[in-house]
């Protein structure tokens, strides 16, 4: 028995601990701590005398992007809707949304009544396919959202490229991708805005947060009021108990601001970012080393990439050892000899059991409507396949020891030998 798979009943390869996520900074407490004796837990509430956390990590975090401005949000989600709208879509326009990706990336568009066409990946990047937008483009198109998927960089030029003869705004969502560059220059910064989601599982996180980076002023505007219900931040000096919020009624917004305990958490964080990713890629260079030697396409990324930010590391598996059992399987077979989750990408978005429109009487303004938002119109073969031929594990495993690291590499060696096993 002492070859045989853990899923078989044999023995699990290691019995290691590994890394937990999240992993709070040093200063951590003693912020959370300022906060909760501050007077003011949220931006909403009166002017305490000193700037906000939530004004400071704006800052910091614009000038990690080299952007002009941040505006912090509540999740991620709520800043690519903001985005969206601040960019000029609504009701009824179409924005193009990669079929390869987490649910928001539809219903952030949904949530303003737009539509999202859904669009096929590139097959090594999995990441939005240029032709593909390109054939997608109708005269309703708005916008074209675009996300640095897992530890990939999109092909940023080609992209924007098409967005510029269009005259569309290209939004980019980074929710993966804290970090990431492209062409020496930081993800979130090329297109007319970019979207970060800070919730528990990413690589800069608070719990539940977001933000928009833009160097567009009256983006930035627009998306200030639309995520403090038609308030933006007063520029000249306030006195103590005073709102800091001011009342404009340029543009009506919704309750979508980040409380001053999330921005005190993200402070912290962002001072580990860069450490915490060097690691990471410095486990993912040995890892995919080991691997391909095995016969394992690892997820590749964009010409242009100057630094990966690796939120889940991607491996797709040969045919010859698919053939043989299903991909579920083989990555079942993997959490038993390791210990920790080995998943499958995120469900196609034309066959995803979270994105399901007609679920939600919202959205039956119309039969039409009803309609244009049906995801099952879409074909998504690229996608498709990626679905059924890739697993994966989350960055947190990248921060073990390289000697760690080697054992997930006999783990996959372990159930290639072994594959036949787990056929049913």
């Amino acid at each position: 028995m002492g070859n045989a798979l853990a899923i078989s009943g044999g023995p699990r390869l290691t019995e290691r601990e590994w890394p937990r996520w999240p992993q709070p900074g040093e200063r951590a407490l003693k912020s959370l701590e300022d906060v909760l004796t501050s007077g003011r837990w949220t931006i909403s509430c009166a002017y305490q005398g000193r700037q906000s956390y939530e004004r400071q990590f704006a800052a910091a975090f614009a000038d990690y992007c080299r952007s002009a401005v941040c505006v912090p949000m509540a999740t991620g989600t709520a800043s690519l809707a903001i985005a969206l709208e601040a960019c000029g879509v609504g009701a009824g326009d179409e924005v193009i949304v990669p079929g390869l990706s987490w649910v928001a990336s539809a219903s952030a568009v949904l949530g303003i009544n737009a539509v999202p066409v859904l669009v096929d990946v590139d097959p090594a990047t999995y990441c939005l396919d240029p032709a593909a937008v390109e054939s997608a483009i109708t005269e309703r198109t708005r916008a074209i959202t675009v996300v640095h998927a897992y530890s990939a960089v999109a092909d940023l030029d080609p992209l924007l490229d098409i967005a510029q003869r269009h005259g569309l705004p290209l939004i980019e969502d980074c929710a993966h991708a804290h970090g990431a560059g492209y062409g020496n220059w930081p993800v979130g910064a090329f297109g007319a805005a970019g979207v970060f989601s800070m919730q528990g599982s990413k690589l800069l996180t608070c719990g539940e947060g977001g933000a928009l980076v833009t160097d567009d002023a009256e983006i930035a505007n627009r998306a200030e009021h639309l995520r403090a219900d038609g308030r933006v931040l007063r520029q000249e000096q306030v006195g103590v108990g005073e709102m800091e919020l001011e009342e404009t009624g340029r543009l009506m917004g919704s309750n979508a601001c980040l409380s001053e305990f999330h921005a005190a958490v993200l402070l912290d964080q962002l001072a580990l970012l860069d450490g915490q990713n060097a690691r990471r890629v410095r486990a993912a260079d040995h890892l995919t080393g080991r691997l391909t030697d095995m016969g394992m396409t690892v997820q590749d990324t964009s010409p242009g990439t100057t630094a990966r930010a690796y939120y889940r590391y991607m491996v797709r598996l040969p045919d010859e050892l698919l053939a043989v059992a299903p991909v579920d399987r083989i990555a079942r077979a993997l959490t038993a000899e390791l210990g920790f989750p080995v998943m499958l990408t995120h469900r196609p978005l034309n066959d995803n059991p979270l994105h399901r429109p007609a679920s939600r009487r919202r959205f039956a303004t119309d039969a039409r409507y009803l309609e244009r938002v049906d995801p099952a119109r879409f074909d998504l073969p690229v996608a498709k396949r990626i679905h059924e031929s890739v697993v994966s594990f989350g960055h947190e495993v990248l921060l073990a020891p390289l000697d760690a690291i080697d054992d997930i590499a006999r783990a996959f060696r372990k159930v290639l030998d072994n594959v036949r096993e787990i056929h049913r």
